[in-house]
């Protein structure tokens, strides 16, 4: 089964511009950079904008990289760390435009702690290895642009602290103008507790619309949950999700960084009691006719062609010993997996990617 992200958001007329547009075809071009906006932009390098007064929602971002006096290296992250521009070189007396979509919400990182956690409105960082940004426009986005909504544990999460990085962290860098990345994920969550808790999937279902993308990678924080259960809960997830109209993926887990001679062991590859959960997964994605990226099945020959040693930088091995959890790094090589399988699977149109 294949579906396609957007379907029935394209199929309606974009009305006309909201507020903070400033000319540019809506949902096309993005707003019209205003150099008034720079004005709540302090420091340079990094180089931090913050636009408090913005609530919670979607919004389409135009920015200009780079400086008439010198070369620059840039790339943008909004809210907490999430990556929304890779680093654009720039030289001197060169300005480069990007587009993005951006989900502002509250809690700004995951969905699991207080509300208010976070700076209020949105937040646009600008680093690199010498940002520079030139001008900035932002208008709420049009109501029915499609939503690719992450549902999932630490590994997935926006962390709000370095050096951890969930992959849907990074996810957001392969889409331009259009999709807004919802990466409504949690560390410590399981199947179990997104259904148990009401601010984790209860509070995410409401989000979906036809035409959307809900991403399912949950299986971390399963290890005492039974098979029977397991099932039954992704059962559960899928059947919700479909009922909104939009469009479930189910995803197996990333493995951990746990050898046994030259092949991973069966707690890196996610084994507990209950059997193997990604080969679960799998299951119920046939029974049900689910579209899966086999993330396990990905990661697993990544880290092994690596070898225990050289696969260490994807992990957190060096910096603290967590062989579960990525770097910056490791987690954009494994966003960049989710990113291939989706548009293998013909899930996001080409019109959306970078």
């Amino acid at each position: 089964m294949t579906a396609v992200l957007g379907v029935a958001a394209a199929a309606t007329a974009v009305a006309g511009p909201p507020a903070h547009a400033a000319g540019g075809r809506p949902g096309l071009d993005g707003p019209r950079p205003d150099a008034a906006l720079l004005e709540r932009c302090t420091g340079t390098d990094p180089v931090l904008c913050t636009f408090p007064d913005l609530p919670p929602g979607h919004y389409d971002v135009t920015v200009m990289l780079g400086d008439r006096r010198s070369p620059a290296s840039t790339e943008v992250r909004a809210e907490a760390r999430r990556l929304m521009v890779p680093a654009v070189d720039t030289a001197h007396g060169e300005l480069a435009r990007r587009t993005f979509t951006v989900n502002v919400r509250d809690p700004e990182s995951q969905q699991n702690q207080p509300a208010g956690e976070g700076t209020p409105g949105l937040t646009l960082t600008f680093t690199g290895d010498d940002p520079r940004v030139a001008g900035i426009g932002i208008r709420a986005a049009d109501p029915r642009t499609p939503r690719l909504a992450l549902l999932g544990d630490s590994t997935v999460t926006d962390q709000g602290g370095a050096p951890y990085t969930g992959w849907g962290q990074r996810l957001p860098a392969h889409f331009g103008l259009g999709v807004s990345v919802v990466n409504h994920s949690g560390s410590g969550e399981s199947t179990v507790s997104v259904l148990a808790k009401p601010e984790m999937f209860d509070a995410l279902v409401p989000q979906l619309r036809p035409g959307d993308l809900a991403l399912v990678q949950l299986a971390h924080n399963d290890k005492t949950t039974t098979a029977e259960q397991y099932r039954a809960n992704l059962t559960e997830i899928v059947a919700r999700v479909r009922a909104t109209g939009a469009t479930p993926v189910l995803v197996t887990p990333i493995v951990r960084l746990r050898f046994d001679g030259d092949q991973l062991s069966s707690v890196g590859m996610i084994e507990t009691a209950a059997g193997s959960l990604p080969q679960h997964v799998r299951d119920v994605a046939a029974d049900l006719d689910v579209d899966l990226i086999d993330l396990t099945a990905l990661s697993e020959e990544l880290v092994e062609g690596l070898g225990p040693v050289d696969a260490q930088p994807i992990y957190l091995v060096r910096e603290n010993g967590d062989r579960t959890h990525t770097s910056w790094y490791g987690a954009g090589v494994y966003a960049d997996l989710v990113a291939g399988e989706l548009r293998r699977l013909g899930l996001v149109p080409e019109r959306f990617w970078r």
